[in-house]
């Protein structure tokens, strides 16, 4: 998810200007073509409502977006899209009819690839029953990332309703597996040897919760973890001296959250979630701890993920007092690398005109989303706020606003036309 935080703006958030990118921006907002699809976005912004809404009220908790998938491929049909079976994990691939002709996995031409994530962060069973207060609607997943999907949809309809066409061969896809469980499994997929997209892309653009100002051009990787410590427990007096888990993993995190933190890279750590125990006058046998780490910089995951493992390691063993032993299991819950685009690459310079374009002074930033995989892969990528406002992200509560909405669905059409190269 491509969090509105202030955190997220990157310190040279102030990008350079480029005047041959903004020229040919210029150029495009009077084309007809484009200008037949602004007016389309702002004609049919009601119906692109009714579709956020729509796609909202389909759950799809992480690992069961299957349903969400199949209404989503239905409506890209309905905008002209061909769109193939949902692939192995479930990602729905379509293709652009009045662009460049491509075979799946061929290395010519390259595809530009714009996409947004179907899965959400609630679990099944999460009340979704979307609110509409003026032009505020509220519900869990509105904007994240029903907003990117719907944008997709819209951007399709109005660039074939006005004739737009593309030299290279534009995909259109919806992911599974964005949110933190899924560990992007569905973006690694489309660049496995069996996905869609093992030839790799010319560019990859995300489309993930609302706005119209932030660029996300460094992809914020995390290590997650979920330790366990278990002993032979006991009655907190009569046993007193056996190994306590708790105690141990206790000591254990005190020492993890003392290693030192480089700001740059900038590197995190948190502990997220705790527990253990039976009772409060027993022993437990078992205690849990779910923490992650994040950083800008690979090398910094890789050197935390070298010092946790040796911290942790320490808690198993035998108890010198001969009571017992405890015993650690270290799971990884999820690897996201990191990655970034340079401000310079065009992928950046064409978002970055696009948005000028429009009025609007950009800043580059930084996030954690479906664009991790392909950066981290070398292929240029960026994530982008599909307009409007949103807040709350996460939460039942969560809600969108559609401020100048068909303007960010204008800025990733202007992006495309300028990647396209013409």
């Amino acid at each position: 998810m491509f969090h509105d935080l202030s955190r997220l703006v990157r310190a040279d958030a102030a990008p350079p200007t480029s005047p041959a990118y903004d020229v040919r921006a210029l150029r495009w907002l009077e084309h007809p073509g484009y200008l037949r699809a602004r007016r389309l976005l702002e004609a049919t912004d009601a119906r692109t409502l009714d579709d956020q809404v729509a796609l909202t009220a389909v759950p799809a908790p992480p690992f069961h977006e299957s349903e969400r998938g199949r209404v989503m491929a239905g409506m890209m049909r309905e905008c002209g899209l061909e769109v193939s079976e949902p692939d192995a994990v479930g990602n729905v691939v379509g293709w652009f009819p009045e662009s460049g002709a491509w075979t799946p996995g061929a290395a010519a031409p390259a595809p530009l690839v714009v996409s947004a994530h179907l899965d959400t962060v609630f679990p099944p069973g999460t009340r979704i029953e979307v609110e509409r207060e003026g032009d505020l609607l509220r519900a869990p997943g509105i904007a994240d990332d029903a907003r990117g999907l719907t944008a997709l949809l819209a951007l399709t309809r109005a660039a074939r309703e006005a004739a737009l066409d593309f030299d290279s061969p534009l995909l259109v896809v919806a992911t599974v597996g964005e949110e933190g469980a899924g560990d992007l499994r569905g973006v690694r997929h489309l660049f496995s040897p069996r996905g869609a997209l093992r030839a790799g892309c010319a560019a990859f653009l995300s489309l993930d919760g609302a706005g119209i100002r932030r660029i996300v051009n460094v992809g914020l990787g995390s290590l997650r973890y979920r330790a366990t410590v278990r002993g032979p427990g006991g009655h907190s007096w009569v046993d007193y001296g056996t190994p306590n888990p708790i105690h141990a993993l206790a000591r254990a995190l005190d020492n993890l959250t003392r290693v030192p933190l480089p700001t740059v890279p900038s590197t995190t750590l948190s502990i997220g979630r705790w527990g253990g125990g039976t009772s409060v006058n027993a022993i437990p046998t078992e205690a849990w701890v779910e923490f992650e780490v994040r950083s800008e910089a690979e090398v910094e995951l890789s050197r935390m993920d070298l010092e946790i493992r040796s911290i942790l390691d320490r808690v198993s063993g035998s108890d010198p007092g001969g009571r017992g032993e405890l015993v650690l299991t270290l799971d990884r819950l999820g690897r996201r690398p990191a990655g970034g685009t340079p401000a310079h690459h065009p992928v950046v310079e064409s978002a970055l005109a696009a948005t000028r374009a429009l009025g609007v002074s950009p800043e580059l930033a930084i996030s954690s989303t479906d664009a991790n995989l392909p950066m981290s892969l070398g292929v240029p990528a960026i994530t982008l706020g599909a307009g409007g406002d949103a807040g709350q992200a996460h939460t039942p509560g969560e809600w969108y606003r559609n401020v100048k909405g068909p303007d960010g669905i204008a800025r990733a059409l202007l992006t495309l036309l300028l990647l396209d190269g013409r």
